[in-house]
């Protein structure tokens, strides 16, 4: 009987009900969408695919850092949507080639060639400099512009200044071989108002295309280069206006099939009103306040397409061009409407178009491109497509400042990428750029840089930590060391802080909180590791080397860290060999102590040669090695780690300075101060008599004589070309 209950109770037996976690709410990626002026939930339009189209660069000259803020923002938000949010994005560029400000910069680079090459006479530079300065001059007291008029002033001063001495050069009738240095030197420094001048009178003749095709050709290439020294990603495709004519053209007769483009006068015009007032568009979605900005809208047709026909030619100071009939002077292609080129707008319109479609999910570009350029891109492909949703998501960067002040060429704060790149690495600047929203103005100033160099030398330190700790040997099983609570605090420190990274990133990735999370990730690390060294045990190293890993992880997808190293800056990357320090640090030093003894008992002894090799090590040696020594008296030598190039150009410096000492000092002066060998001299301060006051030898006289003739020479070479000549022939 026993038997049978436990078998109904075997068969009663089922597993209980099993309660779902309730979990907790998943942050999910929304971005400041430009349209919306708010932050937006991200939906791509197709599955995990997104299509970008980015507003490249008018090539026309250097890239400077207010291009940079862009490209290298758009490329830190390109790499976190792609490696660490893994959509797959399609990513497309365009080139601006054919531009009115590309025009005026090729035609004037053109015709100053031209000038040039008929190598004018001095008069004739002269003459043609004070005819151009006539409407220079009106020109200057009719700016309003305060930094304009700056910038126009600072350039009369300096024509002024190389106009005085050709004219007075000249009036006295000078030698040819004065006159002409002077004419050059003028030639020079009024080469951007001669340029403008020679424009309005020969700019109409220049009309062959592949005149205008040179200049923005070179300059792509630079803007290649600044970008690859950037570490900025290349496009998935680059599109060229120059190469898109023929699409541009079909783009706009589209435009004005649907009826909202109009021909005047061989031009073609948007008309807005008639665009505005169909139900399902609407004009300037971005900057709806700014329609009527005549202003706006007037660089935005660029400098030479305003004139008084072209206000006549418009059914509305609104309407802006699609298609601009060519000027005498400007390249053309041919179209229905007759010899013209693109409106700036239509460009990436068209472009755009053509590789992404009738709808995007992002479109990029600089804050000040809003209005009117991409308002009228809206339009423009909202009209062609017939839709309300050329884009999704419009991105726009934040403006960049230099020291605090907007960037003009009046206040010459003007800085290159490769200017920029000159005083800090492509990481540091990279690193700024990750300190900062990516949609608010970034200062770019040595304090700003400053604080960079110290947080990328404060995660350095952390690696080559952790890589220390690595490095120590242990056992296969060693390498798993049991948890107690230190550990388990930073772990969970550890996980807070990802979490937090993921939640900064999906707010409109924020990495300026990102990295503030990472920086504090690193401090608790080392405050952990610094508790373990004081009680006399080793860090775990799982957790340290999890931790190094996820950091470098991180900065490897914000494009700060190039490399396949698992943990911190590759060694010897960019030239700068971050690991170097720590390695060679202990051996410099014991070198520079050791040579300091040398120097020491060098010159208690005074043993001449020993001095003279101590300074070959500080002044040849070191140098090729990158290591500057720097002697002060009766304090320790400084060591310095320094870049190589750097050294060698310091070098040369120096011994051009040394030379140029050495030529100043006249030959009857050269003996005199040397009262510790020599005790009585002639009249032309040749030394007679040795410090004993014994009579020199013919022998040791001879060699002086030598020194003393040789002297003269040089002494002469300094005065010819200081302009003395008449003083040493009275001599």
């Amino acid at each position: 009987a026993m038997s049978t209950s436990g078998e109904q109770g075997k068969g009663k037996r089922v597993q209980p009900q099993w309660s779902p976690p309730s979990g907790t709410d998943v942050p999910q990626l929304r971005l400041y969408n430009s349209l919306t002026r708010a932050k937006e939930l991200f939906v791509p339009q197709n599955g995990n695919k997104v299509t970008w189209y980015s507003c490249g660069p008018t090539v026309y000259d250097a890239s400077h850092m207010g291009h940079a803020r862009s490209y290298i923002s758009f490329d830190i938000l390109r790499r976190v949507l792609k490696d660490y949010f893994k959509y797959d994005v399609y990513y497309c560029m365009n080139i601006t080639d054919i531009d009115d400000k590309i025009i005026k910069r090729a035609r004037q680079n053109y015709l100053m060639e031209q000038y040039k090459e008929k190598q004018p006479q001095a008069a004739q530079i002269l003459k043609d400099v004070l005819t151009a300065r006539g409407p220079f001059q009106a020109r200057l007291a009719t700016t309003t512009d305060a930094d304009k008029k700056q910038m126009l002033e600072r350039l009369d001063a300096s024509i002024t200044g190389a106009l005085k001495p050709l004219q007075a050069a000249l009036e006295s009738k000078a030698a040819d071989d004065v006159v002409q240095p002077l004419a050059q030197a003028l030639l020079a420094n009024s080469k951007d108002m001669l340029s403008d001048w020679l424009d309005s009178q020969f700019g109409s003749e220049v009309t062959d295309n592949s005149i205008f095709a040179i200049l923005p050709n070179f300059w792509e290439g630079e803007y290649h280069k600044d970008m690859n020294a950037l570490n900025v990603l290349p496009p998935d495709v680059l599109t060229r206006v120059s190469e898109y004519v023929p699409e541009i053209v079909e783009f706009v007769k589209k435009i004005v099939s649907n009826g909202y483009g109009y021909e005047s006068n061989s031009s073609v015009y948007f008309n807005t009103a008639k665009f505005d007032a169909s139900p399902q568009h609407s004009y300037a979605k971005l900057v709806p306040e700014a329609v009527g900005d005549q202003k706006a809208l007037q660089e935005g047709e660029g400098d030479l397409s305003i004139s008084a026909d072209q206000l006549i030619e418009k059914r509305s100071p609104n309407d802006f061009a699609l298609w601009k009939a060519s000027k005498p002077g400007e390249p053309s292609w041919d179209s229905p409407w007759g010899k013209g080129r693109p409106g700036w707008h239509i460009e990436c319109s068209a472009m755009a178009g053509s590789m992404l479609g009738e709808s995007m999910d992002i479109h990029g570009g600089g804050f000040d491109l809003r209005f009117p350029h991409h308002d009228n891109e809206l339009a423009q492909s909202e009209a062609f497509f017939e839709n309300d949703h050329w884009v999704r998501y419009f991105l726009h960067t934040g403006h960049l400042t230099i020291a605090g002040c907007k960037m003009s060429k009046s206040l010459k704060n003007f800085i290159t990428i490769k200017e920029a790149l000159a005083k800090n690495t492509a990481r540091q600047l990279r690193l700024a750029f990750l300190m900062h929203s990516w949609k608010d103005t970034l200062d770019y100033s040595p304090n700003t840089m400053e604080l960079v160099v110290q947080f990328e030398k404060f995660l350095n330190e952390f690696f080559l930590n952790v890589k220390d700790i690595m490095r120590a040997p242990t056992d296969i099983t060693g390498q798993f060391e049991k948890w107690d609570e230190a550990e388990v605090a930073l772990n969970k420190s550890f996980f807070d802080r990802k979490s937090a990274v993921h939640e900064a990133l999906c707010d409109n990735i924020d990495t300026r909180t990102a990295m503030e999370e990472m920086r504090q990730l690193v401090s608790h690390s080392n405050s952990y590791i610094a508790s373990k060294k004081s009680a006399k045990l080793g860090p775990n190293r799982m957790l340290m080397e999890s931790i190094a890993i996820y950091l470098t992880q991180m900065l490897k997808t914000f494009g700060a860290i190039e490399g396949s190293e698992p943990i911190g800056f590759p060694v010897g990357g960019e030239g700068q060999n971050v690991d170097l320090e720590s390695t060679v640090m202990p051996y410099l030093s014991v070198l520079s102590k050791f040579r300091e003894q040398v120097r020491t008992i060098a010159r208690e002894q005074k043993v001449m040669e020993l001095l003279q090799l101590c300074d070959d090590v500080r002044d040849v040696t070191l140098p090729e090695l990158g290591v500057r020594l720097e002697d002060h008296e009766g304090l320790p030598t400084v060591v310095k780690l320094v870049d190589k190039e750097i050294l060698l150009k310091e070098r040369e410096e120096k011994v051009k300075m040394a030379k140029l000492a050495k030529m100043k000092i006249p030959p009857f002066e050269m003996f005199l101060a040397e009262t510790d060998k020599y005790s009585k001299f002639d009249k032309t301060g040749f030394p007679t008599h040795d410090a004993e006051g014994k009579e020199l030898s013919k022998g040791q006289e001879k060699k002086l004589r030598k020194l003393f003739e040789n002297q003269e020479k040089i002494h002469k070479e300094y005065l010819l070309s200081k302009g003395v000549q008449s003083v040493v022939e009275k001599k």
